[in-house]
């Protein structure tokens, strides 16, 4: 995870940006995009440098951040598709691991880049689906880490860079995707509805 002093924070924003994501993430897509773009540019430098200087990740992990999103709103198209193909291999683990573990890489490569073309032929529904199931799962890591002990948070800043998924290193509980599917499915229909409202309008 990120160091200590900036957990707090990080997690904070996490659910507030899932929990807008998933509420409204097709109204503000370009919004998203580039703050997706942000930390997946993060998590790519800052993994680069590890934990041992705080400044020196800080500063690789804004750079990649900024890099990131430029490329992702910049690249409108591009940006749609990575978030079909992302979605798909994402959802692929969540089925596919508890059950057999990792997926081989030529089933994932095979369904991200299915995901992608779905995503370019039904932009509306697949951007509505996958910034629903997207924010609620940014979400849910946010709030796992404002649940989690000092010392938990205290261990996962001296290992790992980030941590982004849920219950890192142990067995997920069940309520953690029960509460992840309800949220993804609210703010689903949500977005659909505002956006159908808004059409009649």
């Amino acid at each position: 995870m990120l160091p200590l002093a900036f957990q707090f924070p990080a997690a904070v924003a996490l659910v507030a940006g899932g929990l807008v994501t998933c509420l409204a993430g097709y109204r503000l897509f370009r919004y998203v995009l580039g703050a997706y773009g942000f930390l997946l540019g993060a998590l790519v430098a800052s993994s680069m440098v590890g934990t041992a200087n705080t400044w020196s990740l800080v500063a690789a992990a804004a750079a990649g951040g900024a890099v990131g999103a430029l490329i992702l709103v910049a690249g409108y198209f591009v940006g749609v598709a990575l978030v079909g193909a992302g979605t798909a291999a994402f959802l692929l683990n969540a089925i596919y691991t508890p059950l057999r573990g990792d997926p081989p890489w030529v089933l994932v490569i095979v369904v991200a880049a299915a995901g992608a073309f779905v995503a370019i032929w039904f932009q509306r529904q697949v951007i509505v689906a996958a910034t629903a199931f997207g924010g609620a799962w940014t979400a849910m890591v946010g709030a796992t880490a404002l649940m989690a002990g000092k010392g938990a948070r205290a261990a996962s800043a001296s290992t790992d860079v980030w941590v982004v998924y849920p219950n890192a290193g142990v067995s997920p509980a069940l309520w953690l995707y029960g509460a992840w599917l309800a949220l993804s499915l609210v703010g689903t229909y949500v977005q659909l509805h505002s956006a159908g409202r808004k059409k009649r309008k």
